[in-house]
């Protein structure tokens, strides 16, 4: 069967740097250092314009990011195709990948970000949250900034289904991430967040809700999460769920899932204490990379959400 792209797939570390990475003993957490920030679309004019960049047909067409990572990049040689059999598709809890049918708040604050890297339309996923300013989406560090350039023409579009934007479609004033990532790309903090311009004299969370969102929580729990899986065997046009207990992750003490969400879910929310009833949940990572190890490939790893994930919640909301 022929091998399909998956989430950031990340190559084997070496057994040196993987045993130092184990020794590393736990320290106390420092303060925070302030986020990294880019500007967007802050005028009114560079709203209209990104707003009429992206018509249905561009979204329809945009490639995963993943896909689009220049050849010979540091990244780009974490990039790895692993076999793309054995898809799960359950019914109830747990769930290794399946459509979400369960309705409630999570069908709204859940959507999919698209965005220009590097002079191509790329797509991820992303979650709005509560927040003071009642404009932030919580998503991955990869989806607001990768390979040292910020993302162009960056756009959340909520409740996104088979090619309709039903809340409409939200150009960002702001785009941020944890200084690891922006820096230097550390899979342990690979989170980023959107502040958003009002629609129509609306803000985002007055018309589509926000999910809650807690930092430092206790690990090995049971977490649902969401997305936008874009490559094969999904398309993009609906929103996807994985469900179950986590692990962590020796390398970057991340957590991991059993999940075969695709590229393009990349940024999409986990949830901790999530009711299936009322689609509400509250978020605490975001999809991210996947391990080239045997058994664990079919796992999705997302960062923990500790004091850096936290300073750029802080700083976001208050933009």
């Amino acid at each position: 069967m022929k091998a399909s792209p998956r989430i950031l797939t990340l190559s084997l570390l070496s057994a040196t740097t993987l045993a130092s990475t184990l020794l590393v003993p736990a320290t106390a957490a420092a303060a925070a250092p302030r986020p990294a920030a880019k500007a967007q679309a802050t005028t009114k004019a560079a709203r209209q314009q990104v707003e009429t960049f992206w018509t249905k047909a561009r979204m329809r067409s945009a490639t995963p990011m993943e896909r689009l990572l220049t050849p010979g990049t540091a990244t780009a040689r974490k990039l790895l195709e692993v076999d793309g059999a054995g898809l799960l598709a359950p019914t109830a809890y747990p769930s290794g990948g399946a459509s979400w049918t369960g309705g409630g708040q999570v069908v709204k604050t859940t959507g999919r970000v698209f965005f220009t890297y590097q002079g191509r339309t790329a797509s991820c996923s992303g979650s709005a949250v509560v927040s003071q300013n009642k404009s932030t989406v919580i998503t991955a560090g990869h989806c607001v900034k990768l390979n040292g350039a910020w993302h162009t023409n960056w756009v959340f579009v909520p409740g996104y289904h088979n090619g309709n934007a039903p809340y409409g479609v939200w150009t960002a004033r702001r785009t941020l991430t944890t200084p690891q990532w922006g820096s230097s790309e550390n899979f342990s903090y690979d989170v980023g967040a959107a502040v958003l311009n009002p629609q129509d004299g609306k803000l985002l969370t007055d018309v589509v809700g926000g999910q809650s969102i807690a930092f430092n929580q206790p690990r090995w729990r049971r977490m649902y999460a969401f997305g936008y899986p874009a490559e094969a065997p999904y398309d993009g046009s609906k929103l996807t769920y994985c469900s179950g207990p986590t692990i962590v992750s020796l390398l970057w003490g991340t957590h991991g899932m059993n999940c075969n969400m695709t590229g393009g879910s990349s940024g999409g929310p986990w949830f901790v204490n999530f009711n299936e009833a009322t689609g509400t949940g509250t978020l605490a990572s975001v999809n991210s990379y996947r391990l080239n190890l045997p058994i664990l490939w079919r796992n999705m790893y997302g960062p923990y959400f500790g004091n850096d994930a936290k300073a750029l919640y802080e700083e976001a909301q208050k933009s």
